[in-house]
């Protein structure tokens, strides 16, 4: 698969229109377009670019094969698409629990300074 197409599975995958990516990289759509019929030649840093506009790796952009895609259902039961390897979000109870383990971790943090101190003015 040309590096275009790729570009705009990933594009569509996220609901962009072009109009939006091309505003982004400010260009036209018309020149962003031409990117993704492979009319148009791709700088890295311009990828490097699309890459965050599309909020994915680098990588993903390089290796991504359009049979990796799954439709997942979200939260209201609706299809989605979604790519192995990027982070939907996490679930209300794994943000609980990580919040959790942060407190936690800074109250450790808090403590391992005190006794620092103390064995510091010994």
């Amino acid at each position: 698969m040309l590096i275009g197409n790729r570009l705009r599975k990933l594009r569509e995958l996220r609901n962009y229109t072009q109009e939006y990516v091309a505003k982004a990289l400010n260009m036209t759509a018309t020149g962003y377009g031409k990117i993704e019929r492979d009319e148009s030649e791709v700088s890295f840093q311009k990828l490097r670019k699309i890459a965050e506009i599309l909020d994915i790796q680098l990588e993903d952009i390089l290796n991504f094969n359009e049979n990796m895609v799954f439709n997942v259902k979200n939260r209201q039961g609706a299809a989605e698409n979604e790519i192995p390897g990027t982070n939907p979000g996490l679930a209300d109870s794994e943000k609980r629990l990580y919040e959790q383990i942060i407190e936690q971790l800074k109250q450790e943090n808090t403590y391992l300074k005190t006794i620092i101190d103390r064995l510091q003015l010994k």
